[in-house]
């Protein structure tokens, strides 16, 4: 069964392993080790841990609402981790904190990334074109998806 808690400043080692597992640098990002202990000892920002994976909650202080998703990520890609991982991460948005709507970028064309969001409840808002640089330099579309507490609450009643 997964599990999801609180990150500590003891856990980055494993956040920083798990965002720089090969491939994740074209659709997760990675922040150094100082800016992993700056953010984790924010009260804007959130860190979760799993089992085999982690995210990334900031702008928990938003005045409307409105938190993002910054990073997911889970050990070992195509195991079904992301699937099992994902729903704690939403639930816990929405019952421990008082976002209205959870939003996230993702790259286009990560459609691994865009079948667990979808599962999970995020609706696609839009594409902002051509807004990230890859680490090849190349640049990408990211896609903008959502989910608002509303339909959260829905989908808890079934």
């Amino acid at each position: 069964m997964t599990t999801l808690r609180c990150a500590t400043a003891d856990d980055i080692p494993f956040i920083m392993r798990t965002e720089r597992l090969p491939g994740y640098d074209l659709v997760v990002g990675r922040f150094g080790e100082a800016e992993h202990h700056a953010r984790i000892a924010d009260p804007a920002w959130a860190y979760l841990v799993g089992d085999d994976g982690f995210a990334i909650l900031n702008d928990l202080d938003n005045r409307d609402g409105n938190v993002c998703l910054k990073r997911f990520a889970v050990t070992e890609r195509g195991r079904g981790l992301g699937s099992r991982l994902m729903p704690l991460v939403v639930d816990w948005s929405f019952t421990h904190t008082p976002v209205h709507r959870l939003w996230l970028n993702l790259v286009e064309g990560n459609e691994a990334a865009w079948r667990v969001y979808g599962k999970n409840g995020f609706l696609k808002e839009g594409v902002r074109r051509e807004a990230a640089v890859l680490p090849d330099g190349r640049r990408s579309n990211m896609i903008m998806m959502s989910i608002l507490r509303p339909e959260w609450d829905a989908r808890q009643r079934g």
